[in-house]
């Protein structure tokens, strides 16, 4: 059956140089007191530069006429489709220095119109950098480079409608355009959810999550967007193509192997057949503390390799605990929670706080059911994880270098891989700085067989050296991630910041494959120069 269309679903002002929304950062005031917690930061925030204050050369392209009402060289919309939302990005804005602006910015609101700008822009030697709602950490949506005549920003966020459901097979065809937000609003009258959760939902689109093989919020089962593709429709300059829907094959290659995680390098994703869900009517959450990590980390796995499939199961160390609000008395944490859409979960909840205790947890007393008053340290975590991003910039305001990296390593290797990251990295970072620095660390996804380490690293820097500074941090991670065969990203993608240690990662058989498909589909290399190949 075919869905209603929803637009944008805010009028709220987003954010050019930062995270999110406008009117969601914090005030000088406060910049100002976290800045007190980082010996080292500035006295005052820096200013937050306006549009205005850019150089911003005028467009080295004029897009013709037939394609003219799709394309805009408005200087707010070119400054905000720049760059993405890694700290790099955010420093670099506030210095003033935001690299490569766009000449243009398209936004096609169909199939045909994205392969017509392909079209023009390999004829005219454009560079065309995908783009959904720009919430990329990894330098995924910018163009670094000089090869090419012009830039054009392909910002999909028009095509947002969930164009079909079928309810028999729960799936829907949705184009790649959707936000978080419009999406779900479209599949809520239906009963149905897509249940893919990330932190940047607000602010990131479905073609976003499908181009960069997105982990959502859930810990255990399907974590990441690609276990809920049925198929994919992708337009590439060497022609437009969709896989047939299916529940499972075994015939070959996947080609939706091929796109997923292909991060806009060899076609634009334009719409795709997803897997739906009821939505949930039964949750409970609890929280259980430690006095240990290594005991937590114990408890964990047994979860991880026991049925009970939390969906989440997030640990977060001293640190993490402390800064979220979860506990201010040295302890690590680990916030459980259970949901379903058919029965209740409160004996599985019961049965993995069993298990938490048996390695040494305490406390965990259930909120069961949706309408139950959530666990304190449950709901301080919640909280603080959506407001974090924010918290990030302010304290980048300050003067401060944050960094957050995600891996994803075997059991038995994740507590020495833990463990060097907060030495290593905390050394490189003081190294570079000569202030003290704080590495923190929480589990964000669990497997049976492995956990998925995600880190902080916070240190006051050096004015107008922050740059450098952060990319010090990030090769010193990079190092000890590939020491480890860790990888060198979960689910935030590689981007351009992840390149070196991608390129250390995979094999060189699939390294030549992946450059032959480049060639094939993208013959004039116009498609997101850089990202993941040559």
């Amino acid at each position: 059956m075919p869905a209603s269309p929803s637009g944008h679903g805010t009028s709220r002002s987003r954010s050019w140089w930062g995270w999110g929304y406008a009117d969601a950062h914090p005030d000088d005031a406060e910049c100002v007191a976290m800045g007190a917690l980082l010996p080292g930061t500035l006295a005052r925030p820096l200013p937050i530069p306006g549009v205005a204050d850019l150089s911003m050369p005028r467009p080295g392209v004029t897009p013709p006429p037939a394609l003219a009402h799709l394309v805009t060289a408005d200087p707010d919309v070119r400054a905000a489709h720049a760059m993405g939302k890694a700290y790099r990005d955010i420093i670099r804005a506030l210095r003033g220095r935001p690299g490569r602006i766009p000449d243009l910015v398209a936004r096609p609101t169909e199939g045909r119109e994205v392969s017509d700008l392909l079209d023009w822009a390999g004829g005219q030697g454009v560079a065309v950098i995908p783009f959904g709602g720009g919430s990329s950490v990894v330098g995924g949506v910018e163009y670094r480079g000089d090869t090419h005549r012009a830039v054009l920003s392909l910002d999909l966020t028009s095509m947002d409608r969930v164009l079909e459901i079928d309810t028999v097979s729960r799936s829907a065809r949705i184009q790649a355009g959707a936000l978080g937000p419009v999406l779900e609003e479209q599949l809520r009258p239906h009963g149905l959810t897509l249940r893919h959760f990330p932190q940047s939902f607000e602010f990131s689109t479905l073609g976003g999550w499908l181009a960069t093989r997105a982990g959502g919020h859930y810990a255990t089962g399907r974590t990441h967007i690609d276990d809920f593709v049925q198929s994919l429709r992708v337009v590439t300059p060497a022609g437009s193509g969709a896989s047939w829907r299916l529940p499972a094959s075994g015939a070959g290659p996947s080609p939706d192997r091929l796109f997923l995680g292909s991060e806009g390098a060899l076609g634009v994703i334009t719409e795709a057949w997803m897997r739906l869900q009821e939505r949930p009517r039964h949750k409970a959450s609890a929280s259980v503390a430690f006095a240990g990590f290594g005991p937590a980390l114990e408890a964990v796995r047994a979860i991880a390799q026991s049925d009970l499939s939390p969906a989440n199961c997030r640990l977060l160390d001293p640190g993490e605990a402390l800064l979220s609000g979860a506990s201010h008395d040295g302890s690590s944490v680990l916030v459980l929670g259970f949901e379903s859409a058919t029965s209740r979960v409160d004996d599985r909840l019961a049965s993995a706080l069993e298990l938490a205790r048996a390695h040494g947890g305490r406390g965990g007393t259930p909120s069961a059911d949706r309408d139950a008053p959530a666990d304190a340290a449950v709901s301080a975590w919640r909280s603080v994880f959506l407001r974090m991003p924010y918290l990030r910039d302010g304290l980048a305001r300050m003067g401060a270098v944050v960094e957050t990296f995600e891996t994803a390593a075997t059991w038995d290797r994740v507590p020495a891989l833990i463990d060097a990251v907060r030495t290593e990295v905390g050394s490189a970072a003081s190294k570079a700085t000569g202030h003290p620095a704080t590495v923190n660390c929480r589990l964000t996804h669990v497997y049976p067989d492995g956990a998925a380490p995600y880190f902080t690293v916070a240190v006051a820097g050096r004015p107008g050296d922050e740059v450098r500074i952060w990319d010090d941090i990030k090769a010193a991670a990079s190092d000890v991630l590939h020491r480890f065969r860790a990888t060198i990203t979960h689910h935030h993608a590689v981007g351009r910041d992840h390149r070196p240690g991608y390129d250390l990662q995979r094999p060189d058989p699939f390294a030549l494959a992946l450059r032959a498909a480049k060639d094939a589909l993208d013959p004039q290399r116009i498609l997101n120069p850089g990202v993941l190949i040559d």
